[in-house]
């Protein structure tokens, strides 16, 4: 953290943000001011446009930290007064909703800002304090019930599901539904429950809309909140040469697959269930993610399919290359479709199956 700089953390609630904040606030040696932006108190001084007002609340202060800054209302425009006016000051912001804290600091902190989201924990963070067989044993809990910190944590497996549903009724909904563009929270659900059993599948928001009685404009503006609150990721399609690439059309991924699993209230072992391969690219797809955020892979990131469904699951655009990967649950020889080979003859492919995806997501390629 350096001045004239604002370093903003986002990421769903519950992943650890404010326990990030204390720890980096125990190494520091200079006085800092730490406020919560759920505080009605902060929300007056923070959000007033008065420099001389937020200058009186830092005082000598060093560092400001704003935990869930976005509840301060034009919390961007504030921090941007601050940064321009007090130019000695250090502040770091977090946010679970990338919709308040995203708008209202996008434009004000051009240029004045680094931004960095926080994932539930990874397969990369975990693996330094597992042996080998304890990764194997520990994955199908990993595809039902996810990775949020508590539930690596707690060992009881009802536990686990009573934490989840908490974190869906209690924080998932309740941050959805401050927005005043939300106002039908069965239809989010709704939404939520057909997205889960397409995952791996081009979503049509069409058909969504017509499934749940809601126009083509509202399902989009409903996902990209789902977005923006760190509740799913999305993946558009990869087109380049071929007319009967589909480019236009959308895959969704659940940040986390207890989530997905507490929203459709399936937490059946694998053996039980029909949607394994699901919950495996599913699971795949946000562990790649989280590492490249981790370990600073620079990639554009797709899915590539044609009209008559040849498809590969996953693509990374990264130093001039392409690089294919098939998501498989079944071990097993698996070949690349040949329109890809001949369409992108550069381009590398790879199946990533249980046996040798732990460089996929952890340490290696």
């Amino acid at each position: 953290m350096v001045p004239g700089k604002v370093v903003v953390l986002l990421g769903p609630r519950q992943v650890g943000k404010t326990t990030l904040l204390r720890d980096i606030l125990s190494k520091e040696t200079t006085p800092y001011l730490f406020v919560s932006g759920e505080d009605r108190g902060t929300q007056v001084w923070l959000g007033s446009q008065s420099i001389e007002t937020l200058r009186q609340n830092i005082g000598s202060h060093q560092l400001l930290v704003v935990d869930e800054a976005q509840h301060v209302p034009n919390v961007g425009l504030n921090l941007k007064l601050m940064v321009d006016h007090i130019p000695s000051l250090r502040i770091l912001a977090t946010g679970s909703s990338a919709f308040d804290i995203s708008n209202q600091t996008g434009e004000p902190l051009v240029g004045r800002k680094w931004e960095f989201e926080l994932y539930p924990i990874s397969q990369l963070e975990l693996s330094p304090t597992e042996a080998p067989f304890q990764t194997e044993e520990l994955m199908s809990q990993r595809l039902i019930y996810g990775a949020y910190p508590e539930i690596i944590t707690t060992f009881g497996l009802s536990d686990k599901r009573e934490l989840l549903n908490n974190i869906v009724n209690g924080y998932l909904y309740k941050d959805l539904l401050m927005y005043e563009e939300i106002r039908k929270s069965k239809k989010i659900i709704e939404i939520l429950s057909l997205l889960a059993f397409q995952i791996g599948s081009t979503v049509s928001v069409n058909e969504i809309g017509k499934a749940i009685g809601m126009n083509t404009r509202t399902v989009e503006k409903y996902l990209d909140l789902l977005e923006k609150v760190f509740v799913l990721k999305r993946l558009g399609g990869f087109s380049r040469n071929l007319r009967k690439e589909i480019s236009k059309g959308s895959k969704y991924y659940f940040w986390d697959n207890g989530i997905r699993n507490a929203i459709i209230n399936n937490f059946n072992e694998l053996n039980l269930r029909n949607d394994t391969g699901a919950l495996w690219e599913n699971y795949l797809v946000i562990e790649r993610l989280k590492k490249q955020q981790y370990t600073k892979i620079f990639s554009n990131n797709y899915f590539w399919r044609t009209y008559d469904q040849k498809e590969v699951d996953f693509v990374e655009e990264r130093d001039g290359r392409l690089f294919g990967f098939e998501f498989k649950w079944a071990k097993g020889k698996v070949t690349p479709p040949a329109i890809w080979l001949e369409t992108y003859p550069e381009a590398s492919f790879e199946a990533i199956n249980p046996t040798n995806y732990l460089p996929f997501i952890s340490v290696g390629a």
